[in-house]
């Protein structure tokens, strides 16, 4: 039969408004898809002992302390917040009572040391090499999300970034090791900037945003999501976080926990929140107490950001210093970055240029930016590069044929006779007509397929009017689906099922397992005039209202009215 637990538990789901139902339902990671007929099911499978696990697993330092006390005295957890915060997560009664399938699978608590918040100030060197660090973690982390923008990266199987791309990352000198790579991304992901579908992480608009700042806000911005991405057990309650030599046993019924606490700590201490022993250095000690780290401390310990280059003769543009972040991204869409350091060095290229003129800079937006960039005006070469670029620029059309077609024009017929044998193009399935060539493939496909062949392609509309493609893939914007949406079906399905006589719904279901176990049962049954009798009976059948068994003292057959049973207890032997 059915343990009284479960008849208290489903009693109490049935109180709870859908969004703290799915709540529980999620964190017991209980299947949208489950066939649960009503509250009861529910109740027996939120005590079975994996979900119970689960739900234990789930509990930080305070409330599985008050939990594991309560087991341990035999007594209901003291009234409170902590209590109501086991209560929903249907580890104990609404009297405090910790449910029996929770006592036994609930293991032995792990004292926590209780170790005190480091007051300590950090070393001035140890601030300035914090300092160094929040630097290098957020231009690196602009180099990571700006070859995602240009390359979406690899998600494996497990969520990690592919092999592959760990080395392309190392080797554009965008992170020093495939670990930072990983930390990096692990950060952004935390912090919004990207988001990962089944094969790729890519960048989110917040991500395209947050390349737009400068440093400092950067680090900032990242830092503040990391810090409220934080585990709640992990969470002070004004909004902080706990000691960091506490985090380890922050949850501790969950056997996977500490490795996953030390990747948080690794994650903080990447992004400088924390130094090596945990310490937080000065400019975070607000995100470490739930409010803003100081901003203008941590500049002072930055290098100074410069808005000018040196343009050499070279093709090469050389900046001074760190060059702020919006004058690098759009210096970069136009010149390779071959150094990053204290000062950066950027080499123009005909690909270079091209690239630009494709993603829509002219000849004079060009000029006109690069003359506003340099201490040492604009070098001929420079200008004859991008002069000559800008002639070639355009030579093919690409652009819809109002048919369903994509057709590829060019004023040298020649030029035309080249793309056709073209083995790089075949794929398009170029076919040539009296206006140029046809193919079935989309503009945007056939435009940057030419752009990777390297010629010099623009895009136009059906009138042949000039469009600028912008090849970056951004991630679609897909807000969180509530768990009260989720559950939905099942939520519906309970709310349908729940009969208000409870007790009346609890008797049918105590019948029904005592039917299928051939339990013995002693049955308190009211008579017509009013008194009670008890019957011992073994169950032997239930249908049309009616219970049938054998009276094991008269040793008879019985069939009694399921109304005039007014309780019932299991009888041993």
């Amino acid at each position: 039969m059915a343990a009284p637990d479960a008849r208290t538990l489903a009693t109490l789901l049935a109180t709870l408004d859908d969004a703290s139902l799915a709540a529980l339902l999620d964190e017991r990671r209980i299947l949208p898809s489950v066939g649960w007929d009503d509250y009861f099911d529910a109740a027996d499978a939120l005590l079975d002992p994996a979900s119970v696990a689960r739900g234990l697993a789930s509990l930080s330092r305070e409330p599985a302390e008050a939990l594991s006390a309560a087991i341990d005295a035999s007594e209901p957890v003291t009234p409170g917040s902590v209590r109501d915060e086991l209560v929903r997560r249907a580890l104990v009664t609404p009297d405090g009572d910790p449910y029996r399938a929770v006592a036994t699978a609930c293991p032995p608590l792990t004292p926590d040391p209780d170790l005190p918040r480091s007051t300590e100030a950090v070393a001035e060197q140890d601030a300035a090499q914090a300092a160094e660090r929040a630097f290098a973690s957020a231009t690196s982390l602009a180099d990571v999300l700006q070859s995602a923008l240009a390359l979406p990266l690899t998600r494996i199987g497990s969520g990690a970034l592919g092999a592959s791309d760990r080395r392309r990352l190392v080797e554009a000198h965008a992170v020093e090791t495939a670990d930072a790579a990983d930390e990096l991304l692990a950060i952004s992901a935390a912090a919004g900037l990207v988001t990962g579908t089944d094969r790729q992480w890519l960048v989110t608009s917040r991500g395209v945003d947050w390349l737009a700042l400068r440093t400092v806000s950067r680090w900032h911005e990242v830092a503040r999501r990391v810090r409220d991405a934080l585990p709640a057990g992990l969470r002070l309650r004004d909004g902080g976080w706990i000691p960091v030599s506490q985090w380890a046993g922050a949850y501790p019924f969950d056997p996977t926990w500490p490795e996953r606490a030390e990747r948080w700590r690794v994650l903080f201490e990447r992004w400088a929140l924390i130094g090596p022993q945990g310490a937080v250095p000065p400019w975070a000690a607000g995100l470490a107490d739930g409010h803003d780290a100081d901003e203008a401390a941590l500049q002072a310990l930055l290098p100074i950001e410069v808005d000018r280059v040196f343009l050499q003769n070279d093709l090469t543009a050389i900046a001074p210093g760190p060059l702020e972040p919006a004058l690098d991204m759009r210096l970069r869409s136009m010149a390779h970055r071959e150094t990053r350091a204290q000062a950066s060095t950027y080499r123009f290229t005909a690909e270079s240029l091209s690239a630009a003129l494709t993603a829509g800079e002219t000849a004079e937006s060009l000029r006109e930016f690069l003359s506003s960039l340099s201490l040492t005006g604009l070098p001929q070469p420079l200008v004859y590069e991008i002069e000559r670029n800008a002639r070639r620029h355009g030579n093919v059309q690409v652009g819809p044929d109002g048919a369903g077609n994509t057709r590829v024009t060019a004023d040298d017929r020649s030029l035309l006779q080249a793309l056709a044998v073209d083995q790089a193009l075949r794929p398009l399935g170029l076919v040539t007509d009296a206006d140029g060539l046809l193919t079935r493939s989309a503009p945007e496909t056939t435009f940057w397929m030419l752009a990777d062949a390297r010629y010099p392609v623009t895009a136009v509309d059906v009138d042949g009017r000039p469009r600028v493609l912008d090849r970056h893939r951004v991630a679609a914007e897909a807000p969180a689906q509530p768990a009260s949406e989720v559950y939905a079906p099942v939520l519906a399905r309970l709310r349908d099922a729940h009969d208000t006589d409870a007790d009346s719904a609890w008797l049918g279901r105590e019948l029904e397992q005592a039917v299928r176990a051939h339990a013995v049962l002693a049955i308190v049954v009211r008579l017509p005039d009013g008194s009670d009798r008890e019957i011992t009976m073994e169950a032997t059948g239930l249908g049309g209202g009616r219970l049938r068994g054998r009276d094991r003292v008269a040793d008879v057959e019985r069939t009694l009215p399921v109304s005039s049973i007014v309780s019932i207890r299991p009888v041993s032997g």
